[in-house]
């Protein structure tokens, strides 16, 4: 079997082949929710999140800058990160998209500092921000994670442009 290896250069600027290769890292899909000052609440599907630290518990997400809610998630200090199962794939749907009010009709609770928490979410990490750090083209927010609560179940995988669910590997001996 012959592995054909594809070598790009960033310096060409191909954004394109980069986010393919970048595509191979398998990550788990969330939604990051908050409330802006002015009550508004606020989500969005994100795949970027990862954990930092265990002591202090810390956590990180980022939003590219130009996006439509970086503000709303700047003025509100806080944040939730919805770990999402694999049959929430809809869910996922929902929140990446634009709409006036992803909330709708949606169950949730209120947790700490008032932001939405999901329902039925394998995981949930209620943040106060900790700092904001430039990323280039991304805010980078590191939250200190306040409560976080968990469930078994299997996590939606998002990998290659497309969501999957994880298969798990018999043990070699």
């Amino acid at each position: 079997m012959t592995i054909t290896v594809n070598t790009i250069s960033v310096e060409t600027g191909d954004a394109r082949a980069l986010r393919t290769a970048l595509g191979r890292f398998a990550t788990g899909v969330t939604i990051v929710t908050t409330r802006c000052p002015s009550g508004k609440l606020v989500g969005l599907t994100a795949n970027s999140f990862s954990s930092v630290s265990l002591d202090p518990p810390l956590v990180l997400w980022s939003l590219r800058r130009n996006a439509a809610s970086l503000q709303s998630f700047t003025g509100s200090r806080s944040f939730v990160v919805n770990v999402l199962a694999a049959d929430q794939e809809a869910l996922s749907n929902r929140f990446a998209k634009p709409s006036a009010d992803k909330f709708e009709g949606l169950d949730y609770t209120v947790g700490l500092n008032g932001c939405p928490v999901l329902r039925d979410t394998l995981a949930c990490f209620e943040c106060r921000l900790e700092t904001e750090i430039e990323g280039g083209d991304h805010l980078i927010f590191l939250g200190r994670v306040e409560r976080a609560s968990y469930r078994e179940g299997v996590p939606l995988i998002f990998a290659g442009g497309s969501y999957c669910r994880p298969v798990q590997l018999e043990a070699s001996a």
